[in-house]
């Protein structure tokens, strides 16, 4: 396991997920009310990018068909979807950048 620097908190904005490259994975990065999650960029349901997904509390929207997603587990809790996400350890510091341990 690695940790790296993603992004900046200030990247990612509430309400919508962001994606990022992150130890040569597409991630992206959810802000629940100053929390991030981190979870694999690809929805389980048509591997297609989850990147700019509607974020309502802790759902996760997929903008292709509209499954959706436990941004805390990753677990699916709206068809199409029914395999869960992976999900990733995030971590804010003291200066606002985001780090997520990846596997290596």
């Amino acid at each position: 396991m690695a940790e790296h620097q993603a992004a900046m908190l200030s990247d990612v904005p509430e309400g919508e997920a962001r994606e990022f490259t992150v130890g040569g994975r597409e991630i992206v990065l959810c802000n629940v009310e100053g929390e991030i999650y981190a979870l694999q960029g690809m929805c389980t349901h048509e591997d297609l990018p989850l990147d700019g997904g509607e974020v309502d509390g802790t759902e996760l929207v997929c903008n292709w068909h509209g499954a959706s997603f436990d941004v805390c587990t990753g677990r699916p809790i709206g068809l199409p979807a029914t395999e869960p996400l992976q999900t990733f350890e995030a971590r804010v510091d003291g200066d606002g950048r985001i780090h997520v341990t990846m596997p290596d």
